[in-house]
């Protein structure tokens, strides 16, 4: 009897107790610019990586500081846009890519993958080579500009990924680019 009765009491109270108390995780509730975590209220920029120097000395979760931080954001959000059916470099792209390769030179420990995109016209075949005759172009310009070429892996989305999913030409010429992402 004393045996069933630990059972029963395993069954109805110890084992719900444990599942409430291990699966009730912290939630992250936003509200009028703060951000509450458990019982601690913080504001959304110390959240968000505290660009204003309250979290470890300025440093964000990465351990960049905000102008480091500005600097990556630029590198990954500034893109490589070409011309229709071409995989030449305008001179606006050569002097993008001339920040990039400084970027990566002074951030040695950083590889990037270099996508290339077209637009929606041509067959999916050709829009792959394409894509990939793109970000070789970059690749190589890089190259030049002392960018290791280990560091950088050149892959083609041809129109898959488009930037803007309209059928303008408006929305073509920003889906004919190279765009970078970190390794």
């Amino acid at each position: 009897m004393r045996g069933k009765w630990w059972i029963i009491m395993a069954v109805f109270l110890i084992i719900p107790g444990l599942l409430t108390t291990t699966s009730c995780s912290k939630k992250m509730v936003k509200s009028d610019g703060m951000t509450m975590a458990g019982e601690g209220a913080v504001s959304d920029e110390t959240a968000a990586g505290d660009t204003t120097g309250y979290n470890q000395g300025g440093l964000d979760e990465e351990g960049l500081t905000p102008e480091q931080r500005r600097a990556k954001e630029q590198f990954l959000n500034e893109h490589i846009y070409f011309e229709f059916d071409s995989d030449i470099l305008s001179a606006e792209a050569q002097s993008i890519l001339m920040k990039k390769a400084e970027y990566l030179r002074d951030n040695a420990n950083r590889s990037v993958t270099i996508e290339g995109h077209c637009d929606e016209r041509g067959t999916t075949e050709y829009n792959l080579a394409l894509g990939d005759r793109r970000a070789q172009s970059v690749k190589r310009y890089l190259e030049t500009l002392g960018v290791e070429a280990s560091r950088m892996t050149p892959v083609s989305y041809g129109e898959e990924s488009p930037a803007d999913p309209g059928h303008t030409e408006e929305a073509w010429a920003k889906n004919r680019r190279a765009q970078f992402v970190f390794n």
